[in-house]
């Protein structure tokens, strides 16, 4: 039998044996999923959710959902192919047995694995103080039962809506309670909109942005507490700057929690930023040795990125799950020849008060900021961020046809400032610090981040050869 022909063979056996569990039944663990079955695992697959919804789009929660035009319960995924897997829905996992390969789950079943996928991903953070977050009219965003309840509070009409926070999300409730004729007061206790993942200079155009749709936008100032009437129902919010708001709708949009609860004691490299993994999503244990059968995908994993100075990166973006749940999928089933890099270039976009904002690369990065196309004052630009002499991020508001250009720029570390377009040059390209805040400073957690090179604290212990005496 010829060596290729082996190969062939423990192939076919690889992809034919043993169980597969994937923990997390959202984007993530339903497109890995189908990646499996599509290159041929045809052993047991089980996918476990702690929601009891089958898996479903979260992008227009805080966009058609909330605007009224789709019904919460409408967003449910495409499924691309019959997947013939066995769902355990509505129970979470509670911890992981590596020693005997089993998922324990709530029930107090454990569910056996060879491989594993985490597609844990993230969580709202909630509101700080629960006796206020169990007030009637206080909520956050990030399941489709969040978006339901939300959504049937704005149609009630309140008298006002507090935001609270002001990255993507928040501000893209912001400008849907704008859209519905409610008044909103945005409170953000860093400099201004979107400050956390797109830096001062962006923040202060997103914040003209909101003030001229009509948004009471309120910037260094906390929400400190917040009152409700003798029904339980949310009425007043005390701010930082002394004053209080009559309020009866308040969003918390604090940022996301990864959930690696479950994870502990399992001796995995998880922490706050995720579970950290190669660039094959293959996790890591606490002492940064690779695992063989334990995979990571979507908002959880962090990995090292080669664009960045190999620091771990955490994304919350749709296309990385997508692609990293792929990429997973193949490197569970394959052997090491066989095996492929995720090397994700981030994206994305939000739509808020008119304006189509669009961006790649790791913005915050960056130390400085070029506008290189079109008008701010017109809100139709795009920039470039930098970082020691090359291009590592770049964002477009109404100009998102360029983002390619941009991207491939990024790709292969251009200088910066990048070489002007052909046409349509900003008035302006000098280039300027970007104000990104000093990250110890409180403020939402960007949707991209870079976390530092460790994938967590250590756990071995360190020897060191000595001269014999």
């Amino acid at each position: 039998m010829s060596t290729a022909s082996l190969a062939a063979d423990l192939v076919r056996m690889f992809r034919a044996e043993g169980r597969i569990v994937i923990v997390g039944a959202s984007l993530a663990g339903l497109r890995a999923a189908e990646a499996l079955r599509d290159k041929g695992f045809c052993g047991p697959l089980t996918l476990i959710g702690d929601e009891t919804h089958e898996p479903y789009d979260r992008p227009p929660l805080s966009k058609q959902v909330l605007k009224g035009w789709v019904r919460a319960d409408h967003t449910k995924l495409p499924r691309m192919r019959d997947i013939d897997a066995q769902w355990r829905l509505g129970v979470a996992a509670t911890g992981l047995d590596r020693v005997n390969k089993q998922v324990l789950l709530a029930t107090g079943d454990a569910v056996p694995y060879d491989r594993l996928l985490i597609a844990t991903g993230v969580r709202a953070r909630p509101w700080f103080n629960p006796a206020e977050a169990a007030l009637q009219g206080v909520f956050t965003v990030r399941t489709c039962d969040d978006a339901a309840r939300l959504q049937a509070a704005l149609r009630a009409g309140p008298k006002r809506v507090l935001v609270v926070g002001s990255g993507f999300v928040g501000s893209e409730m912001a400008s849907v309670c704008c859209e519905l004729g409610l008044p909103v007061t945005v409170a953000e206790r860093g400099g201004g909109p979107l400050v956390g993942p797109l830096g001062g200079v962006i923040g202060d155009i997103a914040a003209r942005m909101q003030r001229d749709a009509g948004v009471d936008l309120r910037t260094g100032v906390s929400v400190e507490a917040l009152d409700g009437d003798a029904g339980g129902h949310v009425r007043r919010a005390r701010l930082s700057d002394g004053t209080t708001l009559d309020v009866d709708v308040v969003v918390a949009s604090l940022g996301s929690i990864r959930n690696v609860e479950w994870l502990a004691g399992a001796g995995l490299a998880a922490g706050f930023w995720g579970v950290g993994c190669d660039a094959g999503c293959r996790a890591f244990d606490i002492n940064g040795v690779v695992t063989d059968n334990v995979f990571v995908a979507g908002d959880v994993a962090r990995q090292p990125h080669v664009l960045y100075e190999y620091q771990f990166i955490s994304m919350e973006h749709w296309d990385n799950a997508v692609c990293g749940a792929q990429v997973a999928a193949n490197n569970m089933i394959n052997l090491e020849t066989e095996r492929r890099p995720h090397l994700p270039l981030p994206s994305f976009w939000s739509g808020q008060f008119g304006v189509n904002i669009k961006g790649v690369g790791v913005c915050s990065f960056g130390d400085e900021i070029v506008f290189t196309q079109g008008s701010p004052e017109d809100y139709r630009f795009a920039a470039a961020y930098g970082h020691r002499g090359r291009i590592v991020g770049a964002v477009t508001f109404n100009h998102g046809k360029w983002l390619p250009y941009y991207a491939a720029m990024i790709e292969r570390s251009a200088p910066f400032p990048p070489p002007p377009p052909g046409y349509d040059r900003a008035s302006d390209p000098a280039p300027m610090p970007a104000r990104f805040p000093d990250p110890r400073v409180p403020t939402e957690m960007p949707d991209v981040v870079l976390t530092g090179h460790d994938p967590t604290s250590r756990g071995a212990e360190f020897h060191w050869a000595r001269e014999p005496a």
